[in-house]
């Protein structure tokens, strides 16, 4: 991967443009389910946080910009893209918060030192290879596909990274929930709580959000729906929710 040229990147903003974020103007761009996961894991005030797959770094900002956890670690293959969460976490003075490790979570030993995390989260890829049409642009098909990584190299990944009694909070396609809770269970996590997230009112699931514990017992939390879009098209009061600091 070679650096972005300034005319690559835009120049985004969250928070009523409190909060900075430069992404790549043509490939990977965070959406929507980056927000969703940064709102719903709720995570413990001296957490110490590892998110698998950061891309530009938008989900560990979003949490130190609402002052949760001790301390995030981003993660990122992509060295483009880990590049640019790290000049993010520069321009929103969050060094003291946020560190970007340019690397590949399936070799996390390399990089971290084992049991020591509280809360990993991480969007995966969630399509198959053979599956669907893989985008011509690099950036954006490793990040849906599983080219470079599956969910079991990230369930293997966190599995390492976890203290007993450690979280991991994933967002995922719902078609695929049956798929998630087999092989997170595989891994020795429980599913602890799961919001199903849907476009609008009177439409099909889209998302589920699943909190899991290693090594965590046999008891499921399941929340209230949860809905994008009110019955107008405008964003539902909980979504709304989401853009706030303080939730």
């Amino acid at each position: 991967m070679t650096r972005m040229n300034r005319e690559d990147v835009t120049e985004d903003a969250l928070f009523d443009g409190r909060l900075k974020i430069l992404q790549p103007r043509r490939g990977y761009r965070f959406a929507l389910d980056a927000v969703l996961l940064a709102g719903l894991c709720r995570p413990g005030q001296n957490d110490e946080i590892a998110d698998l797959g950061t891309g530009c770094g938008v989900i560990p900002l979003i949490m130190a910009f609402r002052g949760q956890g001790k301390f995030i670690t981003g993660m990122e293959i992509q060295e483009s893209l880990a590049k640019l969460a790290a000049e993010n976490v520069k321009i929103n003075k969050m060094e003291e918060r946020i560190r970007i490790v340019h690397g590949d979570f399936r070799e996390v030993e390399k990089y971290f030192p084992a049991e020591q995390t509280d809360l990993v989260i991480c969007n995966p890829p969630y399509r198959k290879v053979k599956t669907g049409r893989i985008n011509p642009n690099e950036e954006k098909a490793l990040a849906r596909h599983e080219i470079l990584a599956n969910l079991d190299d990230v369930l293997n990944a966190a599995r390492y990274l976890l203290k007993t009694k450690g979280r991991l909070s994933i967002i995922y396609p719902a078609t695929r929930l049956a798929h998630l809770c087999n092989r997170i269970m595989k891994y020795g996590f429980e599913p602890k709580r799961l919001t199903i997230i849907y476009s609008a009112p009177g439409e099909g699931a889209q998302l589920v959000y699943l909190d899991s514990r290693k090594g965590g017992g046999e008891e499921l939390h399941i929340d209230p729906p949860f809905f994008v879009y009110d019955g107008k098209g405008n964003y539902s009061e909980e979504m709304k929710r989401l853009y706030k600091k303080n939730l």
